[in-house]
């Protein structure tokens, strides 16, 4: 029973660094003088964001800024977790003084989720430390961000990734008795994509599969343990983002082979259908867009159906959908003009609607020229009329830039017919 226990903590939680001397990367945030290893020397946490690929220490510096503090230690995952959650969190700091709170993948909170953490962490009630791989410019609210200091962490070296393999060796003793010998590298390294997770958890799988009477680690024994090993899927660990991320990067890349590969994967591994037809939803807007607009209605089709038919025919409607849109063509505009506005709001602030464009529905507003001069645009010939939508401090922005693609062009095409020079189109 002993052992089945510790089999279901993975190396990479068992040795996990426990102080900023054991912790291997990041020199710039926990060398000798720098930012963390001054923090904690002066026994005083702030509210932090650490932006930074997967596997390169986030929720470790998080786990060690609160043990080396002896502060109460919270953490949520953005994923799985809501206000209501995060409001019962702020009410155990308040009852315990003050409290730190590590919510892994903030970047996944909506505004709301994110407006309710303002409060405790304004009054000093909640330290926060959030972790996200996306910049936090776009995905962070304005308001959260000037409250939290930004540090970002970079990938983790080759040198980094084996000494990582060396502690984890000298430190777990059921590694240690293993005797691996790394004689190649390479596939480890590569496999492990530069995540210290994922490499130290596919050491462990490789020792553990490997002969008692031979443990020698090479290229081609990684790469046929990986195959026999790994092609199973778990919906409830890393494999689970891992294929989605494969999934939606295939259709992405205009790949529908891949795709429904990937698909099957999910199927067989009992995926939850809804789970893959909302991702699908979020893709023909994010990267099809305009360029084609019925792949959002086929994908939100697919959504109602799935729910309506369930599994097992709700496959064929699954694979229907990610073929046809890992084969239609591809824009990110529309995203991308959402958070370049996103950015410009937040660097711009509130700015004043232009008189001529406000609603007038009471007399006193139409007195103060709320709406004079609006030019109603079916008034006009081919239903336009050249007029300024934008505040005055930022007339001329051009947010939505259509691509390059045969759908988009007529977009374009149209929008320079109208505005002329104004945008650039």
């Amino acid at each position: 029973m002993k052992e089945t226990s510790f089999f279901n903590v993975p190396l990479a939680e068992r040795v996990r660094p426990k102080t900023l001397e054991e912790f291997i990367g990041q020199e710039h945030l926990v060398g000798k003088g720098r930012v963390l290893e001054q923090m904690i020397h002066n026994g005083k946490a702030h509210s932090i964001i650490f932006w930074g690929p997967p596997g390169v220490g986030k929720t470790t510096l998080a786990q060690i800024i609160a043990h080396s503090l002896n502060i109460p230690f919270f953490t949520l995952s953005a994923i799985d977790s809501g206000v209501k959650d995060v409001r019962a969190v702020i009410e155990q700091s308040r009852k315990a003084g003050h409290a730190l709170l590590f919510i892994d993948e903030i970047h996944r909170f909506n505004k709301a989720q994110q407006d309710s953490l303002l409060g405790a962490v304004e009054k000093g009630i909640i330290t926060l430390i959030g972790a996200t791989t996306e910049n936090p410019s776009f995905e962070v609210i304005g308001a959260l961000l000037s409250r939290c200091q930004v540090y970002v962490l970079q990938p983790l070296t080759e040198e980094n990734l084996r000494d990582l393999v060396h502690n984890a060796t000298e430190k777990d003793e059921w590694l240690k008795q293993q005797n691996l010998d790394i004689k190649e590298w390479g596939a480890l390294l590569q496999l492990s994509g530069g995540d210290a997770r994922r490499l130290l958890n596919l050491v462990e799988l490789v020792a553990s599969s490997l002969p008692a009477h031979d443990k020698s680690v090479t290229n081609d024994i990684v790469q046929d343990i990986v195959q026999k090993k790994m092609a199973l899927y778990d919906k409830s660990g890393e494999q689970h983002y891992d294929i989605i991320s494969a999934f939606i990067k295939s259709m992405r890349g205009s790949d529908p082979n891949a795709a429904v590969y990937w698909l099957a994967r999910m199927i067989e591994g009992g995926e939850d259908p809804k789970f893959i037809a909302r991702r699908m939803v979020i893709l023909a807007s994010e990267d099809i867009g305009n360029a084609n607009p019925n792949a959002l209605l086929l994908a939100t089709t697919c959504f109602q159906a799935v729910e309506l038919i369930g599994y097992p025919e709700c496959r064929i409607i699954l694979s229907q959908t990610a073929t046809y849109l890992a084969s239609s063509p591809k824009s990110n505009a529309a995203y991308m003009a959402i958070n370049n506005a996103q950015a410009l709001v937040n660097k711009t602030g509130d700015l004043p609607v232009p008189l001529h464009i406000r609603n007038a529905p009471t007399g006193l507003m139409k007195k103060l020229d709320y709406g004079k001069g609006y030019q109603y645009a079916h008034d006009f010939p081919g239903n336009f009329v050249e007029q300024e939508f934008l505040p005055d401090k930022i007339k001329g922005t051009k947010l939505y830039d259509p691509s390059n693609n045969t759908p988009e062009n007529r977009i374009r095409e149209y929008l320079r017919n109208c505005w002329k020079d104004k945008y650039g189109y």
